[in-house]
């Protein structure tokens, strides 16, 4: 069913208790003007929009009506959320999935309101549309591959995280270097002086890493990458290595630039020399939720505006 009868789609959804969580880029006017298209039309179909509380306010300031029909996140279990529906970038979406890290079985569905929107699933102008195939549960769901982070300081834990894009370590003085032993699977590497390393997921493959030179890889390929940012080496190329092997950034005792830790961009660690950072896949994924069956390969091509001309297609024994 794809929702186009709108006397069908009305009579089947208006259900007491279905709940989403609609979060947007709070600060944009249009992720605003979004937010409360989405949650209008939730709560014509009888659903219940959640708000999280620093988009409250901004709401309320904009459509003060809006609150009555809708519940801040920090008021209801967030395990009763059926689908969470994002508006905006990359980012946004990051963003919504720190939200619900607790409750990974909540799909997310990203409309894309920034450039690029790699994660998300459709865009601003099938808003309407989107979010009829969402109360219908029209769609499909696929899950990605996340890491974990620990940061040991003299063999105690000092830190630990997880991202669905990325884990960086990086250099916090611009005029100075860092000093860095890379392991693999508890075995050394390499060591040089760089600006930074980033242990990435296939899904994180199109982001930072992707701009550090590091591979392209397919979502449904379980991996893990390690790409050195600006490394002084004659070996320092992004390596790709199998979902169970386990990448660690060592900081040499005697650097002397102050490091940090990245997740996904969002959440910093401040990093002492000897800091260990050992990344691995974490056994949580992030749900996705799908409109369309298209390959990644025509994902790639329309995000980053590949040309393919000249192409004429299959051929029979393919």
């Amino acid at each position: 069913m794809d929702g186009s009868d709108p006397r069908h789609f009305t009579r089947r959804r208006r259900v007491n208790d279905r709940r989403f969580l609609v979060v947007s880029h709070g600060t944009r006017r249009a992720a605003l003007e979004a937010t409360i298209e989405v949650c209008t039309q939730l709560t014509a179909a009888g659903a219940t929009p959640v708000i999280a509380g620093e988009q409250w306010d901004e709401l309320h300031e904009v459509e003060p009506e809006l609150n009555g029909n809708a519940r801040r996140l920090e008021e209801v279990d967030p395990s009763g959320i059926e689908l969470v529906i994002v508006l905006g970038g990359d980012g946004t979406i990051l963003r919504a999935a720190e939200l619900m890290r607790d409750h990974p079985s909540v799909p997310l569905f990203g409309v894309n309101l920034g450039h690029v929107g790699f994660l998300a699933e459709s865009e601003r102008d099938d808003l309407g549309y989107t979010v009829q195939r969402a109360l219908a549960r029209d769609y499909r769901v696929e899950e990605r591959m996340t890491i974990e982070v620990r940061v040991f300081q003299h063999a105690a834990v000092v830190y630990e995280g997880w991202a669905l894009n990325d884990v960086t370590v990086e250099k916090a003085e611009r005029e100075r270097m860092l000093e860095v032993v890379i392991e693999v699977d508890r075995r050394p590497l390499s060591s040089f002086g760089c600006d930074g390393v980033v242990m990435s997921t296939p899904t994180g493959s199109t982001a930072y890493s992707f701009s550090a030179g590091g591979p392209v890889v397919w979502p449904s390929v379980e991996a893990l990458l390690l790409v050195p940012l600006s490394a002084h080496a004659l070996f320092a190329r992004p390596i790709v290595v199998g979902p169970e092997s386990s990448l660690v950034v060592e900081i040499v005792p005697r650097t002397e630039a102050a490091a940090v830790i990245w997740c996904d961009g969002r959440r910093a660690f401040d990093l002492e020399p000897g800091a260990r950072v050992v990344v691995r896949r974490s056994p949580v994924p992030v749900r996705l939720a799908r409109l369309h069956e298209a390959p990644f390969t025509d994902r790639l091509v329309n995000k980053f505006q590949l040309p393919v001309t000249g192409w004429r297609g299959p051929i029979a024994r393919d």
